[in-house]
């Protein structure tokens, strides 16, 4: 049985699956002169926000693998490490099919991983993993002018499980900016944005 998205029902990674294929279309979709315009991520352009993207897809895939993270005063000088080489749309698919296999190893969602937030169960990094892409995807379409290809069903249960989150995280360890109002009406896909930080 598939979903509307054409995705397996039931399958966990459904969620994962449908942002990573939304946001594979949006850097595919880059013009060669939109690399560096700015976007709703402060100080990045987009090239720098894929480049986000794509370390972060390898660093998960690093870490549901069974390698632990690297020292914590390094994980902020590899922001800079260039990702994407010449064919950024080729990286960003590489990573995102890399750690889709990753997550679909036996065993992962059963167990506790350490990522940059902290020390998790599985379904909780996967979910983590979901935001990431869909909030950095909404970041692409707005800087590059596409239109948002993520179906509202898989936005909605990140929207629950990021206020719970982030009611969660103390002081000081936020990884997006402070919550935005946004209309009760809105899409989900701007509603969870706003919650994030982004003014939509």
């Amino acid at each position: 049985m598939t979903t509307p998205d054409g995705l397996a029902a039931g399958d966990p990674f459904r969620p994962l699956t449908a942002a990573l294929d939304g946001a594979t279309q949006l850097v595919g979709a880059v013009g060669a002169d939109q690399w560096d315009r700015p976007t709703p991520c402060a100080q990045w352009s987009v090239r720098q926000l894929v480049n986000h993207l794509v370390g972060g897809n390898r660093l998960f895939t690093r870490v549901l693998s069974g390698k632990p993270l690297p020292p914590r005063e390094q994980l902020g000088r590899r922001g800079d490490d260039d990702q994407l080489g010449n064919d950024p749309a080729g990286a960003f698919r590489t990573s995102s099919d890399e750690l889709l296999a990753a997550f679909r190893s036996p065993g992962v969602l059963e167990r506790v991983h350490t990522v940059p937030a902290g020390t998790l169960p599985g379904p909780a990094v996967l979910h983590l993993r979901v935001v990431e892409t869909l909030v950095h995807g909404w970041d692409l379409a707005r800087a590059t002018g596409r239109p948002l290809p993520f179906p509202d069903g898989i936005v909605e249960p990140e929207l629950a499980f990021s206020a719970e989150l982030l009611g969660r995280l103390p002081e000081g360890r936020q990884p997006f900016g402070p919550s935005q109002p946004v209309p009760d009406d809105a899409p989900p896909i701007d509603r969870l944005a706003a919650l994030l930080g982004r003014t939509p």
